[in-house]
């Protein structure tokens, strides 16, 4: 089971790089610098990071706010689907 990192620590993970990401090459040399001195992984960091600037709009994707409410509406859709099978088993 992987080890779960506490989101404070990802944020303060995060902050890192961007406040340094002009003293490196690119985002991955960055990410791999700053992963191997704080103990994780170099690509999970990386992940981190696109993300933050997701939600910051300083990059195209879905921000986590939109990615939470997808998955609030697939949950949703589910159950109803799952809720219309038993009425209509029911009938």
């Amino acid at each position: 089971m992987p080890k779960r990192i506490p989101e404070d620590t990802k944020q303060r993970a995060v902050r890192l790089v961007l406040d340094h990401l002009d003293e490196y090459p690119n985002l991955t040399v960055a990410c791999q610098s700053v992963a191997g001195r704080l103990g994780f992984g170099a690509e999970s960091l990386r992940r981190w990071v696109r993300q933050a600037q997701v939600d910051a709009g300083e990059r195209h994707g879905v921000s986590s706010s939109e990615s939470e409410r997808i998955r609030a509406l697939q949950r949703e859709n589910r159950e109803l689907r799952e809720a219309n099978a038993i009425l209509k088993d029911a009938a």
